[in-house]
C-alpha cells in the first residue's frame, strides 16, 4: 500500500469515526441558548446528549451482524442517510421532547459511520498495526473536541443554535461522497450469514466469551465513560459555576483535548518500546492516581477554574494511551466475525457512556464533585476489571495449550 493510499484511507476512516463525536461537541455551547428557545431548562437539553448517548448503544448492535451479511458499504450508506435525514429534522425541532427524540434517530444513523469504521480498520490493516491506525484515527477525532466547540460557539452567537445541525448534513454528505468514490469495499456480502435472532445471538455470545474481548472491551469502555462524564458535565461546570461564556467555553473544550488527542499520539511511540497491556496497565493505575486528587480538590474547594482544567487535561491524557490499545486488543482475536465484534465493543463503550451521562444530568450539582467521582469511579473499575480479567486471559490460553498437546 502506498503511502498516499495509506493517508487516504486513514482519513476517511478517522471522518467516519469522528462523525458521531463531532455531533456531540458542536452543540455543546448551545445548551443556554436550547433552553432558552425551546422552553425548558440546561438540564432538560443535557437529556438530548443522554438520548444521543443510548442511540449510539442501541445501534451499535444493529449494524454489525448487517455488516457482516451484506458487506461494509451497503449498512454504512444507510445510516448515513438515517443520520442526515434526522439532522435536518433537529434543525425543525420545535420543543425539546422533538430535539431528544430526534438525536435519539441521528444517533443510530452516525454509529453505522463508527462500526464501519472501526471494522474496516481490522479488515484492511494487519493486525500488528491496528493500534498504530487506531491512534490515528483518534488524531482525526480530535477534529472534533478541537474544532467543533469553537465552530458551535461563535455559530450559535451569530447564527442561532439551529444552523448547526444543517453544518452536521452537510458534513454527512460530504462523507457519503469520500466513501462512494475512495473508500473500498473491504469484505464481500456473506450470503450463508443468517440475520434470524438465534444465529445473531450465537455471534454475540461467541465475542463476549472470549476472555480477552471482555477483559478489555470492558475495562477500555469503563475507563472512556470518563470522557463522556466530561462532556455531559463541561456545560453545567464551566459556563453556569465558572460563569465563562459559550465562545470561551469552545476554546477551553479545544484546550482539553490536546490532552486526549496528545496523548493517543504518544501513544504511537510507546508501542515501539512497550507492549500494549503494559502500556494500559500504566495508564490506568495514573489515571486512578490523578482522579483521587481531583475529587480531593473539588470536595476541599480548592481548585478553581484553572485547577479544574488541569485535572481534566491530565485525566483525558490517561484515556488518550488506554483507548487505542484496549480497542486494539480487543478485537485482535476476530477475524470473519469482526463487524460483530467491533459492533460490540462500540456497544460497550456506548451503553456505559449514556448510563454516566444521564447519571452526571441528574446529579444537578453546580460543582465539579459529579464529575471528579464519576472519574475516579470508572478508573478504579476498569483496572479491577483488568487484573481479573487477564487471569481469565492466562487461563484460557493456558487450557487451549494443554488440549493442543494432549491432541
Amino acid at each position: 500500500m502506498t503511502s498516499k493510499r495509506y493517508f487516504v484511507l486513514v482519513l476517511i476512516l478517522g471522518s467516519l469515526t469522528a462523525l458521531g463525536p463531532f455531533s456531540i461537541d458542536m452543540y455543546l455551547p448551545g445548551f443556554p441558548d436550547i433552553a432558552k428557545s425551546l422552553h425548558t431548562s440546561t438540564e432538560n437539553v443535557a437529556l438530548s446528549l443522554s438520548s444521543y448517548f443510548i442511540g449510539i448503544s442501541a445501534g451499535q448492535l444493529l449494524y454489525g451482524p448487517l455488516l457482516d451479511k451484506y458487506g461494509r458499504k451497503p449498512p454504512l450508506y444507510a445510516g448515513l442517510a438515517l443520520y442526515i435525514i434526522a439532522s435536518i429534522g433537529c434543525y425543525f425541532s420545535t420543543s425539546i421532547e422533538m430535539l431528544i427524540a430526534l438525536r435519539f434517530v441521528q444517533a443510530v444513523g452516525s454509529c453505522a459511520a463508527a462500526v464501519a469504521s472501526i471494522t474496516m480498520v481490522r479488515d484492511i490493516f494487519p493486525v500488528k498495526d491496528n493500534a498504530k491506525v487506531f491512534a490515528l484515527l483518534i488524531l482525526i477525532l480530535g477534529a472534533s473536541p478541537m474544532l467543533a466547540p469553537t465552530v458551535g460557539g461563535y455559530v450559535t452567537t451569530a447564527f442561532g443554535w439551529q444552523l448547526i445541525f444543517i453544518i452536521l448534513t452537510v458534513i454527512a454528505m460530504l462523507i457519503t461522497l469520500a466513501v462512494f468514490f475512495f473508500l473500498p469495499e473491504s469484505y464481500k456480502a456473506d450470503p450463508s450469514y443468517s440475520l434470524k435472532p438465534k444465529p445473531i445471538i450465537n455471534g454475540f455470545l461467541t465475542v463476549i466469551k472470549t476472555p480477552q474481548f471482555y477483559t478489555y472491551a470492558l475495562s477500555g469502555g469503563i475507563a472512556f465513560s470518563g470522557l463522556f462524564a466530561y462532556i455531559s458535565a463541561s456545560p453545567l461546570v464551566l459556563m453556569e459555576v465558572y460563569k465563562i461564556s459559550s465562545k470561551t467555553y469552545g476554546w477551553v473544550f479545544a484546550l482539553l483535548s490536546v490532552g486526549f488527542i496528545g496523548a493517543s499520539q504518544v501513544n504511537s511511540f510507546l508501542i515501539r518500546k512497550y507492549k500494549s497491556q503494559q502500556i494500559v496497565n500504566t495508564a490506568l493505575i495514573a489515571m486512578v492516581i490523578i482522579s483521587a486528587v481531583y475529587v480531593l480538590g473539588s470536595l476541599q474547594n480548592v481548585l478553581g477554574l484553572v485547577g479544574t482544567i488541569v485535572m481534566i487535561f491530565l485525566v483525558l491524557c490517561c484515556i488518550g494511551v488506554t483507548s487505542p490499545n484496549t480497542s486494539a486488543l480487543a478485537l485482535a482475536p476476530f477475524e470473519k466475525n469482526a463487524g460483530t465484534a467491533s459492533s460490540l465493543l462500540g456497544a460497550f463503550q456506548m451503553c456505559i457512556g449514556s448510563v454516566v451521562s444521564v447519571g452526571v444530568s441528574l446529579f444537578n450539582s453546580q460543582s465539579s464533585i459529579p464529575m471528579s467521582v464519576i472519574m475516579l469511579a470508572a478508573s478504579s473499575v476498569a483496572l479491577l476489571v483488568l487484573i481479573i480479567g487477564r487471569k481469565n486471559i492466562k487461563g484460557s490460553v493456558a487450557a487451549k495449550d494443554s488440549a493442543f498437546v494432549a491432541h
